[in-house]
C-alpha cells in the first residue's frame, strides 16, 4: 500500500515519539545530525558492497534491501531535522525542484 510524503512523515513522528521514552539525552539537532551522519556512513558502506567494492569471498545476502533501508534512514533522519527546524520539508522539496526546473530553463535545456 502506497503512502504520500505526509503520512510517511507522521510514521515516523510516531516513532520518534516512542524512542524518545527511551533514549537517555533528548535529541535536538546535534543529536539528529550526528544519526545522520551514521546513517549516511552505513549506506556508503551498502552502496560499497553492491558495488563490489569490498573484497568479499561471496554474495553478501539481502545487500538490495540493506541499501534501501539505509537509504530510508537517511531520509527519516533528514524528517527529523526538517521537524527540529519546523521546515515544511514537502514543500521545501517542490521548491527546490522548481528552482532547478528554473535555472535549468535558463540554460537551454
Amino acid at each position: 500500500m502506497s503512502k504520500t510524503f505526509a503520512e510517511m512523515q507522521d510514521m515516523y513522528r510516531k516513532v520518534v515519539s516512542r524512542f524518545s521514552k527511551i533514549e537517555l539525552n533528548p535529541w535536538a539537532a546535534q543529536g539528529a545530525m550526528i544519526e545522520l551522519s551514521k546513517q549516511v556512513g552505513e549506506l556508503a558502506k551498502q552502496v560499497m558492497i553492491k558495488e563490489k567494492y569490498y573484497a568479499l569471498t561471496s554474495e553478501v545476502p539481502d545487500v538490495d534491501t540493506k541499501l534501501g533501508n539505509e537509504m530510508a534512514d537517511v531520509i527519516a533522519q533528514v524528517m527529523r531535522l526538517a521537524d527540529h527546524y519546523g521546515i515544511d520539508l514537502e514543500q521545501a522539496f517542490l521548491d527546490a525542484r522548481a528552482d532547478e526546473v528554473q535555472y535549468l530553463e535558463s540554460r537551454g535545456v
